[in-house]
């Protein structure tokens, strides 16, 4: 099945170059295109889409904006921002955008947009697939049982990292963007807390803040903090301390019985 696409820019010869260089992948099909915002949320009230190739400059709105109004339509539409302004990228990576590809359009940038997009997809059939066959009736034999992913994308230097869940010390929301914290290492995620806390399969997870997911495998102390509430020593090389809420440290003490 092709993916379907939506092109939105309010130049005529830029719509045109992306068609030219869609032109290469037998995967996607372009079934819409829109010059103005309103054009867009129009077309993709109607068709659900699965690819938005976005410019971020409109006369009225601008993309960033319109990336926030397709996330709250769809949360399955991948967005790529093509565009002239560089200084967007990291406003991008808020409305959980694929990739972000600078006019002109380098063809192996865009093929390496292309290619995020076609694996995301991969990963979300074979999620499916998984999903069908553990809610097969038990009677029922399956010959080629597809294994759980247990994998998060995240971002470092303009390149998709797969990171193992037990490698995950904590996960914080700051400024609009979602990070993960490994041991030695920071990564960006295009997730909210939420969707990741919902990803995450391992129940050694816990939310301890609206801003802070922690690993619980991955406490190394346990501290009063202020007005019954406690820190945690996270076992990541600066030994981060993570402020747990009052409502959440009488959930965690219950749980971990301290």
């Amino acid at each position: 099945m092709k993916l379907k696409a939506l092109i939105v820019d309010d130049e005529y010869p830029a719509r045109e170059e992306l068609r030219l260089h869609l032109s290469q992948y037998d995967t996607i099909e372009i079934v819409g295109e829109a010059a103005t915002v309103e054009e867009a949320i129009t077309l993709i009230s109607g068709i659900s889409y699965d690819l938005v190739f976005l410019d971020i400059n409109f006369p009225v709105s601008n993309g960033i904006d319109l990336g926030k109004r397709i996330l709250a339509l769809s949360n399955d539409i991948q967005i790529i921002y093509v565009t002239a302004f560089e200084k967007y990228a990291l406003d991008a990576f808020g409305v959980n955008a694929v990739d972000y590809i600078l006019k002109p359009i380098d063809p192996s940038d865009f093929d390496r947009a292309i290619q995020k997009v076609l694996k995301y997809q991969d990963l979300k059939s074979l999620n499916q697939i998984s999903g069908t066959i553990e809610n097969k009736p038990e009677h029922l034999e399956v010959s080629n049982t597809v294994q759980e992913i247990s994998k998060i994308t995240a971002e470092l230097d303009g390149k998709i990292i797969l990171v193992d869940e037990a490698d995950i010390v904590y996960a914080y929301a700051e400024k609009g963007y979602v990070f993960l914290k490994l041991s030695k290492q920071t990564l960006i995620t295009k997730y909210t807390l939420n969707t990741l806390e919902e990803k995450l399969k391992s129940p050694s997870f816990f939310r301890a803040s609206r801003s802070h997911l922690v690993n619980l495998n991955k406490i190394s102390e346990i501290a009063p903090y202020f007005k019954s509430s406690i820190h945690l020593v996270m076992k990541d090389s600066e030994k981060s301390k993570v402020v747990v809420s009052r409502r959440q440290t009488k959930i965690l003490r219950s749980l971990l019985d301290f």
